[in-house]
């Protein structure tokens, strides 16, 4: 009877600490990204802007003035004689000296979920292998680095509460899984922040959205006694649960839990509150989300986040223009031109962009012949991407598409070589392994860097 009695109460210990860390990881999904190390400033960082719905290329980086396919908007001068790009990006032609532009993508997908599956972790969709995306598992390289610099902000496991990862904006109900860690796990998940509609930006747009990280601060109801006895009666129940009895789900989120409390206390948190910022430095990003949430990534990299995701057209995929692509561009490039040039600005002034790389990409490109509907459907046969700072060899175009726009005619480039250019501009071997969870070692990504395009 006792022993009975003795399982079941180690059985509800066990059932309330999962319940416990369940309701606080389902609150705080922010916090599945934390993990081991705060980089440091010799380590390398990335910036992913991530086009949701697949932005045109042949009205952007890859225009074809005077064919009938390339559409009313004209082609100006860059920074570097002979590379033209839309007249809708002014600002970002005068940064085209630390731009690699990339012509001559190719991919197998034209579907919005595949193709974003594709991209983003370098392998086809179907496999039962959760191949992680890109960005997750550079982090985690990254962060696994020796460090120089003795790591700060550590909390009781000896991690620190800055993430490796964050993730502004996802549109990640088109592909759930190329969002996310793959099998690297909960703890390289990315920490999410979300737009409310909920308080425009002061002196901006009052329907600009806010960026926030959900349940970031406690409710202000809750006194700080009651918060550190809630605390310490979790913590009783997590001791009193035999550690070697937990399987590697409950440790993880055991992991997810403690980070979360300490993110919540950590000064750094401050990171996301742009309301410290100067409303002229505010409104030089642009009033939307994609232009804040590039503000906020500055702000990351500063705090020493390796990894930041900005995504653009989230709000239903605003690059899918089907249907008056030319009414639509002007907004969406005036946006993107904006906010990317001034990000640029800002991680040159700070020292930041000799050791930032920024992928700008989508997942696959737009038909160059114009449909009825005076829009451009989906490509994937010949598209573009672009690479920028870091160890980029900018200054350059790489690759190169027919006159029409139909097909690659110099270069072909496969994403499985951007994904691999990318990690070694960030100082990761693209070979380097990680274990699935069927105990297969996969590599970051497969392909070769693109040797042109690293400095």
């Amino acid at each position: 009877m006792s022993s009975q009695k003795s399982m079941s109460r180690r059985g509800w210990l066990a059932s309330a600490a999962a319940q416990a860390v369940a309701i606080g990881a389902s609150r705080c999904n922010w916090a599945h990204a934390l993990n081991q190390q705060l980089p440091t400033s010799s380590r390398k960082r990335l910036i992913l802007l991530w086009m949701a719905g697949g932005p045109s290329q042949i009205d952007s980086f890859d225009m074809k003035p005077g064919h009938a396919n390339g559409g009313s908007f004209r082609e100006i001068e860059t920074a570097v004689p002979g590379i033209r790009i839309c007249e809708h990006l002014p600002k970002l032609a005068k940064w085209t000296q630390q731009m690699a532009i990339v012509r001559s993508l190719q991919t197998k997908e034209g579907d919005h979920g595949r193709g974003t599956y594709l991209v983003r972790t370098g392998q086809r969709p179907g496999s039962p292998v959760r191949y992680p995306p890109l960005p997750a598992s550079l982090a985690k390289a990254i962060a696994e680095q020796p460090a120089t610099n003795p790591p700060s902000e550590k909390i009781a496991t000896g991690q620190s509460s800055v993430p490796d990862y964050v993730a502004i904006q996802p549109p990640s109900a088109i592909e759930p899984t190329a969002f996310g860690s793959g099998f690297l796990g909960p703890k390289h998940q990315p920490l999410l922040v979300t737009g409310s509609a909920s308080n425009g930006v002061p002196g901006m747009n009052s329907q600009a959205s806010r960026l926030r990280v959900e349940n970031l601060l406690p409710p202000e109801r809750l006194s700080g006694d009651r918060l550190t006895r809630r605390k310490e009666l979790w913590n009783l129940l997590q001791q009193s649960y035999d550690v070697h009895r937990r399987s590697p789900a409950s440790l993880a989120h055991d992991t997810v839990a403690r980070r979360a409390m300490s993110l919540s206390e950590s000064p750094w948190r401050t990171a996301f509150d742009l309301d410290l910022e100067e409303a002229s430095v505010r409104a030089a990003y642009g009033e939307g989300t994609f232009g804040q949430g590039c503000l906020m990534a500055r702000r990351l990299l500063e705090q020493g986040v390796p990894v930041v995701e900005v995504a653009m057209g989230s709000e239903g995929l605003g690059w899918d223009t089907h249907a008056q692509n030319f009414e639509m561009l002007p907004r969406l490039l005036g946006e993107l031109d904006t906010a990317w040039s001034q990000l640029m600005t800002d991680l040159e002034q700070r020292g930041l962009l000799q050791d930032t790389t920024i992928l700008w990409i989508g997942e696959f490109g737009r038909t160059p012949i114009i449909n009825p509907a005076a829009g451009r459907d989906h490509f994937p046969d010949a598209w573009s991407c672009v690479l920028a700072g870091g160890n980029i060899a900018g200054g350059q175009v790489f690759g190169k598409t027919s006159d029409d726009g139909q097909q690659v005619v110099e270069d072909p480039v496969t994403i499985g070589q951007v994904l691999a250019t990318v990690a070694a501009s960030c100082g990761i071997d693209p070979k380097l392994e990680n274990v699935s969870e069927e105990g297969r070692p996969i590599a970051i990504a497969e392909g070769q860097p693109i040797e042109r395009l690293l400095a």
